[in-house]
């Protein structure tokens, strides 16, 4: 078994690589996504209770045409991310950690998941700028599906956005600091691929 990660500019990039994921026969349940709840904005979710998300608060979500696991979405309070739309095995981990009074709960679980400490925190960094986190758990044998999926859809490569966010002066990811508003998550969601 292996976890895959791959973080998107945009929501509905994500949620297209879910849908051939799904098509390819991967269960839901080895999938997870994660999105900064500004995320919404691009994808048109709408999000039930929005008042009520505190750690821990899942709340229902609908999202247009979706299917399987995007239909689980739901509005969670990470520490450094702020609200978050979530879904699978990896939001449950995260708030978990959380939960135990973990900080950085996000930082832990992809590192616990198997991804880099580097990448690990670019990867908490960019869903807090607004980009949307998919990670899937996953067969060896499936392994060159899942990442011609992933791929297909263009993501950004990390150690090229960890530079970049160095460059304007970030060093890792924060969970004490505050989650990036929509604007903010715009200008990042903006940028050149990277």
């Amino acid at each position: 078994m292996q976890t895959i990660t791959k973080v998107y500019a945009s929501y509905d990039r994500a949620r297209s690589a879910v849908s051939d994921l799904e098509s390819a026969g991967i269960p839901m349940a080895d999938i997870s996504v994660l999105a900064n709840e500004s995320a919404r904005e691009d994808a048109t979710l709408q999000v039930e209770n929005e008042t009520e998300a505190g750690a821990g608060a899942g709340v229902g979500a609908v999202v247009g045409g979706a299917a399987g696991l995007l239909t689980g979405l739901g509005l969670m309070a990470i520490p450094g991310l702020g609200p978050v739309v979530a879904a699978g095995w990896l939001a449950s981990t995260a708030l978990g950690v959380v939960a135990g009074g973990a900080t950085g709960g996000i930082v832990g679980s992809l590192i616990n998941a198997g991804v880099s400490e580097d990448d690990a925190h670019v990867y908490s960094e960019a869903v807090r700028r607004g980009g949307t986190l998919l990670s899937v758990n996953t067969q060896d044998h499936n392994v060159a599906t899942v990442h011609s999926i992933l791929d297909k859809y263009s993501p950004f490569d990390p150690a090229e956005r960890g530079a970049a966010y160095r460059n304007d002066g970030w060093n890792k990811f924060d969970p004490e600091g505050g989650a990036y508003g929509f604007v903010n998550s715009n200008d990042d969601r903006g940028r050149p691929s990277l």
